[in-house]
């Protein structure tokens, strides 16, 4: 068995499909967002402007945010010690949960050391609960919704992508007494489209299925305090799970979940992925926690950032460049090739930093 062969053909066709990935040596500015300088190549750092961030608002750089982790850095110190379950739950977990759950309108939350794990462990946890589960998918979710419901060796329904008669046929297919799941996203990260939330939950009210909805590009960004599309189109009461990431327009890092203490607590004490992992250091929970306390007090960030996304998608058109309809803050440039695309982002980089 020839392994380095298994290995070299694998990054091969990487290269070949155009899909192989180089990581971009860079360290962001602080205070000078969206400044960076980067180490690419061999002529030293360069400053660079950083267009691809997810930290939306900026709140990764404010003010607020550093202090207090700077504060709980030099109180307790850079880890968390272990586990929620042995030495690692601190006080500042408890706090940013009780914050999240009173920013979703929800009677808990309940942390994970990145949005994708708050997926996966989630809902293969769920699943796991409900004999017979069946999960439905809308076709465009997050791979990391795709791997949760995989892990959870439950039956799945793929609708096609905010489909409501498509998700109505799966659901009316299914026996009326088998456990449902609806799973989707509030934003679609790709084309920046928005789910149709409200007829989503009317098909899981009449079918007798959860809703669960992946907020991750729209929590900090949407709503009155920041709560997502969900607050937004005043529907966070009729979801039963909303998952959520602290590493976009929070700043920082870390997912987590929001629903009744019930199907918290049973998450919180049956999912590996939550129980057998180091819990997220208490300075990194700290600067969540005052991102989240700004964002849910301020909207002059979520304004400037609607503005300048509402300005680019102009002078895109203006140009004549084929920019995709978004009624996001996400501005979808089709380039339609991946290996051309990665060309051109490589000259944006080269050529005008």
């Amino acid at each position: 068995m020839n392994y380095d062969q298994i290995f070299d053909q694998a990054i091969d066709r990487l290269h070949a499909e155009g899909r192989y990935r180089v990581f971009i040596d860079i360290l962001r500015n602080k205070g000078a967002y969206p400044n960076a300088r980067c180490f690419h190549g061999h002529n030293g750092p360069k400053p660079i402007t950083v267009w691809c961030s997810n930290d939306y608002l900026a709140m990764g750089q404010h003010p607020k945010v550093i202090e207090a982790m700077e504060e709980a850095l030099h109180d307790v110190g850079a880890g968390s010690g272990g586990t929620r379950n042995i030495g690692g739950n601190t006080h500042y977990h408890v706090e940013l949960e009780n914050e999240l759950a009173d920013l979703h309108g929800k009677q808990s939350a309940l942390l994970f050391t990145s949005g994708y794990v708050s997926n996966d462990a989630t809902l293969s946890t769920l699943a796991k609960l409900m004999p017979g589960c069946v999960i439905f998918s809308d076709e465009l979710n997050h791979a990391s919704m795709i791997a949760g419901i995989r892990n959870s060796g439950c039956e799945k329904r793929v609708f096609r992508h905010n489909d409501l008669a498509h998700l109505e046929e799966l659901l009316a297919a299914e026996d009326p007494d088998t456990p449902k799941v609806i799973a989707f996203e509030s934003v679609y990260s790709m084309d920046g489209d928005v789910a149709p939330i409200h007829a989503i939950c009317d098909l899981a009210e009449q079918y007798n299925a959860l809703t669960y909805i992946d907020e991750v590009h729209a929590v900090g960004m949407y709503g009155p305090r920041g709560g997502g599309i969900s607050e937004r189109d005043e529907a966070t009461h009729r979801i039963d799970i909303i998952e959520g990431t602290m590493g976009k327009a929070f700043g920082v890092m870390g997912g987590y979940i929001a629903a009744d203490t019930k199907i918290v607590d049973c998450i919180r004490s049956y999912a590996p992925g939550f129980i057998f992992t180091t819990s997220l250091s208490p300075a990194l929970v700290a600067g969540v926690l005052a991102s989240v306390k700004h964002l849910k007090n301020s909207s002059e960030e979520r304004d400037a950032q609607q503005a300048n996304a509402a300005l680019l998608k102009q002078k895109f058109r203006t140009a004549g460049l084929p920019v995709m309809d978004s009624v996001t803050h996400i501005v979808p440039l089709m380039v339609g090739d991946p290996v051309r695309a990665k060309k051109i982002s490589d000259i944006l980089l080269a050529e005008y930093g």
